[in-house]
């Protein structure tokens, strides 16, 4: 049995979201996201399921061409080819993110970019 506590875990950058990885096997993985107020997943459409827990603050999740406000308590299941990102509004936003299958690193591209150039939705191959 994997069991973390999720304030223990608690890290954040003042550069860019925090991932910290609490499990990961061929088919899930698991992780704790802490976003400072601005920063950001940024938009990605990896061939992996999400399911997307706030566990604190508030922010958006993006599903395709929908965006969904989020609070704490709320789950967003973006569904395997569609576009999805994470966002922090106004204040911190502490999440559980669990894909299935992990995405290859190949499929984060997008992220890199949108991180290397602080865009949301970059714009590049994909």
């Amino acid at each position: 049995m994997v069991a973390t506590d999720f304030d223990a875990e608690r890290a954040y950058d003042d550069e860019r979201f925090s991932a910290r990885s609490v499990f990961r096997s061929d088919r899930m993985k698991v992780v704790l996201g802490y976003f400072e107020p601005g920063q950001f997943i940024p938009v990605h459409a990896p061939d992996s399921d999400v399911a997307i827990t706030v566990r604190e603050g508030c922010g958006v999740v993006r599903d395709g061409d929908d965006e969904h406000a989020v609070e704490p308590g709320d789950v967003v299941v973006v569904p395997a080819g569609e576009d999805r990102g994470v966002k922090a509004e106004d204040r911190r936003l502490e999440a559980t993110l669990v894909t299935a299958p992990p995405p290859t690193d190949a499929e984060h591209g997008p992220v890199r970019e949108g991180l290397r150039t602080g865009e949301f939705e970059p714009r590049g191959d994909e």
